[in-house]
């Protein structure tokens, strides 16, 4: 069941992988949780922590969401007569409402669907998707600036105790 993580909260202790750069090149507007369909070579990958999220993003294709970008590299000890695609396209579950919303927020208004992090919930693997708009040169300057500034200022108020 699919619901926003800021009401469920994972536990750090759970967390698989995140992506970093998200945060840095897009505005999250919206978080929602995903299940998402693996083979059994990937949720060793996975437990083994063999996995990359940068570039990840979501397509929605004939009224599906599928993840595109995520790099699980395979074991070693994965089967000789099988050939595991690293870099393949994965389906993502979610509720017929929520993919409506996410339809209509792509397609209207411009919006970008990344992967932000992958975790663990009661042993099954979830993706943390974020509605996103893209940041230009100049946002992604006054994001620093105002993280510089707060850094600054807590400084400030540090030593003027």
């Amino acid at each position: 069941m699919s619901k926003t993580t800021a009401s469920n909260g994972h536990g750090t202790g759970s967390t698989i992988a995140v992506n970093k750069k998200a945060r840095h090149d897009f505005f999250i507007e919206e978080r929602l949780e995903a299940g998402i369909a693996l083979e059994g070579w990937e949720v060793k990958a996975l437990r083994a922590g063999r996995v990359q999220l940068v570039d990840s993003y979501v397509i929605i294709k004939n009224g599906e969401a599928w993840l595109l970008g995520a790099l699980i590299t395979a074991l070693p000890t994965v089967s000789t007569h099988y050939v595991p695609e690293a870099q393949r396209t994965r389906k993502l579950l979610l509720h017929r409402r929520e993919l409506d919303r996410l339809i209509g927020a792509v397609e209207r208004k411009g919006y970008a669907i990344i992967a932000l992090a992958l975790y663990w919930k009661h042993g099954r693997c979830k993706v943390e998707l974020g509605l996103a708009k893209g940041k230009q040169a100049h946002d992604k300057r006054a994001s620093e600036r105002d993280r510089d500034w707060q850094r600054e200022k807590g400084r400030i108020m540090k030593h003027a105790r």
